[in-house]
């Protein structure tokens, strides 16, 4: 059975930095892409960034990309992967979600498995 938890969320002020973790268990399948997605109040939940477990290939959304703000990385000895979040402003409060697709393609048309969430708060 696949189990996807997330930690590291937390309160940090404008400009701050934190640095979200993803660990994966059950994972028994050659190639699969992680993840992270966020929702914040009365919004749509929206992709982040995403990770090809295999090939390594990086994918991010058009908000965070500008001068390299959120960076996506995998630890394959741990199975985790991790989410590093520099110059944080107030509209990246969120829950953060971290996700696995069962999919070759850094940009899956679906995930398969979902952690529970993290929230993200950064104060102004």
């Amino acid at each position: 059975q696949v189990q996807v938890v997330e930690s590291g969320g937390g309160l940090v002020q404008a400009g701050g930095s934190l640095r979200l973790s993803c660990a994966a268990s059950g994972l028994t399948f050659k190639s699969y892409t992680m993840g992270w997605f966020r929702q914040a109040p009365g919004k749509e939940r929206e992709f982040v960034a995403a990770i090809n477990w295999s090939g390594g290939s990086t994918d991010y959304a058009d908000s965070v990309k500008g001068q390299g703000r959120f960076t996506i990385s995998t630890d394959s000895a741990k199975n985790t992967v991790y989410l590093q979040m520099n110059s944080l402003k107030p509209e990246d409060t969120a829950v953060y979600y971290c996700a696995v697709a069962i999919s070759s393609l850094v940009r899956p048309s679906r995930y398969d498995y979902w952690g529970q969430g993290t929230q993200v708060t950064v104060s102004s």
